[in-house]
């Protein structure tokens, strides 16, 4: 009676720990300083510029990105994701970062993309997500197709109405996918309607 008493309080703490492994699947993978310092490999003097958007300038940015400023999925955790006004710019010799979140499959990825003077993407990172099968966005093979794109890219996954695809998805992982090209797209728009007016 022990044994079984035993047997059943083990299996019931184990499929309670692979249930709460399942929905904490999250994933620290970069710091904000260790994101920065990954933009900005030459190192040197980054510069922070925290600005807090005006209405005029989020009105300017969802006008680039279809009226969004959060890129709402049917089947993603977009519940998780509050559309932020207060934005940091980071600045190198060269680059200018910025941090952005928008909802993945699983809850809310966050990335750090990199943009030279001429408005592409010179580098980006995902620096914390909580995916499944949409981990692989973080791969260096997925990500270094956004590298070079600016703003008269399509930078989709989807094509149709006049879009061209140019970014290959992660298969399986559409939304986690979806949600990296809405994020690029973003970068960009901040730093062309923002950064580049302050």
């Amino acid at each position: 009676m022990k044994l079984r008493k035993s047997v059943i309080t083990a299996l019931t703490t184990f499929t309670v720990l692979a249930i709460f492994a399942q929905v904490c699947f999250a994933f620290l993978l970069l710091t904000e300083d260790k994101g920065v310092a990954q933009m900005f490999p030459e190192g040197g003097d980054i510069k922070k510029i925290e600005h807090t958007l005006t209405d005029a300038e989020i009105a300017a940015v969802k006008g680039r990105l279809g009226g969004k400023f959060v890129h709402f999925q049917v089947g993603s955790k977009s519940a998780d994701v509050v559309a932020q006004s207060a934005y940091t710019f980071y600045v190198g010799s060269k680059d200018v970062a910025i941090i952005e979140e928008q909802p993945g499959k699983w809850g809310p990825v966050k990335f750090i993309i990199a943009i030279d003077a001429t408005g592409k993407v010179t580098n980006l990172a995902v620096m914390e997500y909580k995916e499944k099968r949409g981990r692989p966005i973080a791969r260096r093979n997925f990500l270094s197709q956004f590298v070079g794109k600016g703003s008269a890219d399509p930078i989709s996954v989807k094509s149709g109405k006049g879009i061209k695809r140019d970014i290959r998805s992660v298969s399986g992982a559409t939304i986690s996918s979806d949600c990296t090209c809405f994020a690029v797209k973003k970068a960009i728009a901040l730093y062309e309607e923002v950064y580049k007016k302050m």
